[in-house]
């Protein structure tokens, strides 16, 4: 087997519509990937509510999460946020760019828009 690799800042995207996502690896269980957003937020009433527990940090700007049942999470470079499986939380505001890296690990992959 032949070790890959890369860089999580080069190149980073120019800004879209969307959020930019880029599956770095994924094995029976577990998956990581590299977001970029720029300015970008989840749509009006749209909530996360995933099937698996996903780990994030954000290793470039900054970002504003919505907890259901709790108050806002402002992250900064360097912070992390460990998601449990079902817990309902939304995007509410990023830097352009920010640069996220996100594990998700068990649960059947995937979210539910509600």
């Amino acid at each position: 087997m032949i070790p890959t690799g890369g860089n999580l800042f080069a190149p980073l995207p120019a800004a879209g519509a969307e959020e930019t996502i880029s599956p770095l690896f994924a094995s029976a269980g577990a998956r990581i990937e590299r977001i970029v957003s720029h300015g970008h937020a989840s749509a009006p009433g749209f909530w996360y509510d995933q099937t698996e527990d996903e780990w994030v940090c954000l290793l470039e700007g900054e970002a504003t999460l919505a907890i259901e049942g709790a108050t806002e999470r402002r992250l900064a470079r360097g912070d992390w946020l460990l998601i449990p499986a079902r817990c309902r939380h939304r995007v509410v505001a990023t830097s352009s760019p920010a640069v996220w890296l996100a594990v998700f690990v068990g649960g059947q992959g995937g979210d539910t828009d509600v």
